[in-house]
């Protein structure tokens, strides 16, 4: 019996570190090839949304991550396909600085909202 059809769902993870910088990750492959973006990707089937954020930000940084809080949902289709090429911290201060792909810009004013 094959499993059953979901949507395809993704999570994003706005990682901080003690000094307000946002680990970003640059993406290896196309739509937004290079370009820098939030750690994240899909939910695999029989696995909670809080569960693929944190395996999705070890996957893409090696890093174990805590979720504090929920910044919202985005819900556009297919808004990110691929995985990480390399990843960095920007200062908080800075993001805005940052050409991010897909709608992580929104989704970063979101998170800084948040955490003001």
């Amino acid at each position: 019996m094959s499993p059953p059809k979901t949507p395809l769902l993704t999570t994003d993870a706005i990682i901080l570190d003690g000094n307000n910088d946002v680990v970003l990750i640059k993406r290896k492959n196309e739509p937004y090839k290079n370009h820098w973006a939030i750690p994240g990707g899909f939910v695999e089937i029989g696995e909670t949304v809080e569960e693929s954020c944190i395996r999705e930000a070890k996957e893409e940084t090696n890093l174990d991550v805590e979720i504090i809080s929920l910044i919202g949902v985005y819900s556009r289709p297919n808004r990110d396909p691929s995985d990480a090429k390399e990843v960095k911290k920007v200062n908080i201060s800075n993001i805005k600085d940052i050409d991010l792909a897909f709608d992580h810009d929104e989704i970063m004013v979101d998170a800084i909202n948040l955490i003001k």
